[in-house]
């Protein structure tokens, strides 16, 4: 009797869920929240999280709740399939979201083109897809990008040199992140510099000294590294201690701003699309009291990426109105201007062709030693993205 009371209790519960989420909008997302990589990601969805809650208690959208539900993934795509076919068939969200390497990109998008949802790339690099001409079914906030990054930093790179470059490059083993070092390659020769050393180094590495060697050993006078901040960072700490003097820029995920501090490194430069947070911008203020209200256990200079994938989310589901169907909220976020409230150098803008955004900006910071401060090295340059 008790166990079909238990039963019962459980059915009872599952078909109350399920008919609170048949009236509310349904989010799902896979996610590295846990594993080696997991820190430029969980922060992230840690942000999101927070800012849906805050919505659903200011009355959520339309006068409906937004429900959010969360996968760990641990960047493996195994689990990143599971994840996304229990996703789609079972939660029936209306869209999907990817938070992890680019390694599970193939099959999480197979599985949302197969169930006709949206899927959004929200703290993950953004891929070519949604560029123009965009799949129409793909959408970006991600601040990094692929090759439009490797053009402002090694434009950057060019101008600031004072000898001939020698470029290290250095990427981590996953598909995006190797692309990118490979285009990075080919640019950097049109630019007049002189690769020298290409390491393309697997995630679960416990010894970054034989990749480092191998670039200090190759005499480059600069680095560029674009990959997960475990791969840059610790790339760049075992240069330093085989001596290396060089300069280095890598790309500003979520970890740079307390790694700058960190590391005092003069010789060090990030370059991304967000304000650092000590910029103290109002919307700064606004997403740190958020995030110690929501007891979240990460410092809020990592929290942006997830806060602007909030906004991003409340503006399309505002105009994808209710009821909602996948296809009416593809519909309106192929048609959508948000306002960053300075937390980039623009809006993110998405047209019918272009789901990553109009014009993307990017900033320079590194750490200066005279001021013992993370300094901005240079401001917003803008990029059409055509």
């Amino acid at each position: 009797m008790v166990k079909r009371s238990l039963l019962g209790l459980a059915l009872a519960a599952a078909l109350a869920s399920s008919a609170a989420a048949q009236d509310a909008y349904v989010i799902g997302l896979t996610g590295a929240l846990t594993g080696p990589p997991a820190s430029t990601y969980a922060p992230a969805v840690e942000a999101l999280r927070v800012y849906i809650d805050r919505l659903n208690a200011a009355g959520g959208v339309n006068g409906r709740k937004v429900q959010l539900i969360l996968q760990d993934d641990s960047a493996e795509p195994s689990k990143a399939t599971a994840n996304a076919k229990k996703l789609l068939a079972q939660d029936n969200v209306h869209l999907l979201i990817n938070a992890s390497l680019s390694s599970t990109y193939a099959p999480v998008i197979a599985e949302a083109k197969r169930a006709g949802v949206p899927l959004l790339f929200a703290s993950s690099v953004c891929p070519k897809e949604v560029y123009p001409p965009a799949d129409a079914a793909l959408f970006c906030t991600t601040a990094f990008a692929a090759t439009y990054d490797s053009r402002a930093a090694l434009a950057f790179v060019k101008d600031t040199a004072k000898e001939p470059v020698r470029l290290g490059l250095a990427a981590m083993a996953i598909p995006i992140s190797r692309g990118e070092i490979d285009f990075a390659e080919t640019l950097s020769k049109e630019l007049g510099m002189t690769p020298v050393s290409k390491e393309i180094i697997p995630p679960p590495t416990p010894d970054y000294t034989p990749f480092a060697t191998k670039i200090k050993d190759a005499n480059a006078n600069w680095l560029w590294s674009w990959a997960p901040w475990v791969t840059q960072v610790r790339t760049l700490e075992a240069l330093r201690r085989l001596g290396w003097e060089g300069d280095a820029i890598a790309w500003a995920h979520l970890e740079a701003e307390g790694e700058l501090a960190r590391l005092k490194d003069g010789k060090f430069f990030v370059i991304g699309a967000n304000a650092l947070f000590q910029e103290n911008l109002p919307i700064h203020k606004e997403i740190a009291d958020a995030m110690k209200a929501g007891n979240v256990k990460y410092p809020p200079e990592q929290t942006a990426e997830g806060w602007i994938a909030g906004m991003v989310i409340e503006a399309a589901l505002k105009s994808a109105g209710w009821p909602v169907t996948p296809a009416k909220l593809q519909e309106a976020m192929s048609n959508l201007r948000v306002d960053t409230k300075g937390l980039r150098g623009g809006p993110i803008e998405w047209t019918k062709d272009n789901h990553f955004r109009v014009r993307q900006y990017y900033r320079i910071y590194r750490f200066d030693p005279a001021k013992n401060a993370i300094a901005r090295v240079k401001d917003w340059m803008a990029y059409d993205v055509k």
